[in-house]
């Protein structure tokens, strides 16, 4: 059971001493070496009053061979306690104490050969106990505060001896004596205060370097990509998440400027900015390092600046993107089913019965061509079916790696015969003919057939001759790619956004199915199909292949 008895006066002085230990030791050395920088002037200004006065002196004039010595010695004395101090070495208790009393030493021998307490030297002792009562006990703050009072008594005892001084003069020593003693005694609830707002400081410090350790630890491992410029377009933050977006390392970002690291970035920074920080303002998404990401950014100022600091969400818009199509793929999945029970067999019933009819010999000529409309679009809404099952099957993936060079080469001669292309060239320009990537290779056939196939039908020259061509090659992160080229007339900029949608065309004859499946089928082999604007007209779709590092075996 914990003692109720109050503290004697010896308890309560060690609780007092054991608190004042406890204070932190940076207060101390601070005390200790403004206080030593205080004797160091104090010593030189001495000597040089000594010597730039000569007569009457202002200091020294009772014993000039006294005065320069100790003054000489207090110097120096100075000098070496820097060094120490300077080394932390002996412990601040020691040598404040040693400080001191070399101090009252030298102090009461310079008032001395000064002519005594009317040299005014004296008061000198009250800013050393005064100060070095902060970083002492209570007990030894009042002991040193004696031992200085007790020396300018004996100072003036002797002075009175050798007749300097009178005995009018000990009211002016007792007076030293006592301002000393209230100087020490007033410094210890002083020294108390400035303790505890140190520590309450030292904590409050730890707090907020806590804080932000826990704020950055939170912003580093968001899902969401975050990045936070100044008003300079220069990176205070930048999250994991975000840095792989822009293709840089978190840690080194820091500091640098944004368009250093995302060009393309910082120029709709730039856009953002000339609108004012206008919240609602939508931007376009940029492409990512990797060269198959879509990032959408979304700014919000921070601080009232002109310009402003600001915040930067990096929405994957692939990834949106990518959920939206599984909601539709979803739908289409179920839709599929029907589809093959409900529609599928009435159109094989029309298609046969069509081409029964055509066989008849009792059909006129214009009715033949009317047999030929049913059999021409009872074989659309079968390849509309086949294209819309394929979809439920894009799971059922086989993944293998293929020499790209010497897989397209096989696969040429055939698109060639199966559209008629006879001896027509088609390029290919292989930056590295020995790159290899990973797709199932029935998947790679179907998406590049889509798109050749495009390219045959709607992407011709302005004269109608073959403008198709292939460049395979690797982007900047080592990611291969190959890119189906043309010379048409492009897409309309109003139908870009769309042209992976399903069921969406601008032929009258097309199904809107091709470039979505083939989407598709890139993304389930970890893969990203992109349209793009060819340099010069013309249309670019690149197939950027999985990352070579994140094979799987």
């Amino acid at each position: 059971m914990a003692s109720t008895e109050p503290l004697t006066p010896s308890a309560r002085e060690a609780a007092d001493a054991q608190a004042q230990s406890a204070q932190a030791p940076d207060l101390a050395w601070r005390v200790v070496s403004l206080l030593n920088v205080y004797r160091v002037l104090v010593a030189m200004s001495l000597l040089v009053l000594f010597v730039i006065t000569a007569d009457p002196r202002v200091v020294g004039a009772h014993k000039p061979g006294l005065f320069i010595p100790v003054a000489a010695g207090y110097l120096v004395a100075g000098l070496v306690s820097w060094w120490t101090i300077g080394r932390r070495s002996p412990a601040y208790p020691l040598q404040i104490s040693a400080q001191l009393s070399i101090d009252i030493v030298a102090v009461t021998l310079l008032m001395h050969a000064s002519g005594g307490i009317a040299s005014g030297l004296g008061n000198l002792l009250i800013i050393s106990v005064g100060a070095a009562s902060l970083a002492l006990q209570a007990r030894t703050a009042v002991t040193f505060a004696a031992i200085a009072t007790l020396a300018v008594l004996f100072e003036q005892a002797v002075s009175q001896f050798e007749g300097v001084t009178s005995a009018g003069d000990y009211t002016a020593a007792g007076l030293l004596g006592a301002i000393i003693f209230v100087i020490a005694l007033a410094a210890q609830p002083l020294a108390r205060r400035i303790a505890e707002s140190e520590a309450l400081a030292e904590q409050r410090g730890v707090d907020l370097a806590n804080l932000a350790e826990l704020n950055e630890y939170i912003v580093q491992h968001l899902r969401e990509s975050i990045v936070v410029i100044d008003e300079s377009d220069r990176v205070r933050l930048m999250n994991a998440s975000a840095a792989k977006h822009l293709g840089v390392r978190s840690r080194s970002a820091s500091g640098r400027h944004l368009a250093d690291m995302a060009p393309a970035l910082h120029a709709i920074t730039q856009e953002w900015r000339r609108h004012a920080g206008d919240l609602q303002t939508s931007f376009s998404p940029f492409t990512g390092a990797d060269g198959a990401t879509l990032v959408t950014p979304h700014f919000a100022p921070l601080g009232q600046g002109n310009p402003p600091a600001a915040l930067i969400f990096l929405e994957d818009a692939t990834a949106l993107a990518e959920r939206v199509q599984q909601a539709k793929l979803a739908a289409l999945g179920r839709l599929s089913a029907s589809i093959a029970h409900e529609i599928r067999n009435p159109v094989g019933a029309i298609s046969h019965a069509g081409q029964l009819l055509a066989e008849s010999e009792s059909i006129a000529p214009d009715e033949q061509r009317l047999t030929d409309i049913i059999h021409t679009q009872s074989r659309r809404v079968n390849t509309i079916i086949e294209n819309v099952l394929q979809l439920s099957r894009r799971d059922s993936t086989r993944p293998q790696r293929l020499v790209l060079a010497d897989w397209i080469g096989d696969f040429m001669p055939e698109f060639r015969a199966g559209n008629q292309l006879g001896d027509a060239e088609i390029p290919a320009e292989h930056a590295d003919e020995t790159m290899t990537v990973r797709f199932d290779a029935s998947h790679l056939h179907q998406v590049l057939w889509n798109l050749c196939e495009n390219a045959v039908r709607y992407a011709r020259g302005p004269g109608g001759e073959l403008t198709l061509g292939l460049r395979s090659g690797r982007l900047n992160n080592d990611r291969p790619f190959l890119e189906v080229l043309d010379r048409g007339s492009g897409i309309d900029e109003n139908l870009v956004d769309r042209i992976f949608e399903p069921f969406f065309t601008a032929a009258h004859d097309g199904t809107g199915l091709g470039l979505f499946i083939s989407r598709e089928l890139c993304e389930c082999n970890n893969a990203g199909l992109r349209y793009q604007r060819r340099e010069g007209g013309g249309s670019v779709f690149q197939i950027i292949f999985a990352d070579p590092q994140r094979w799987t075996v």
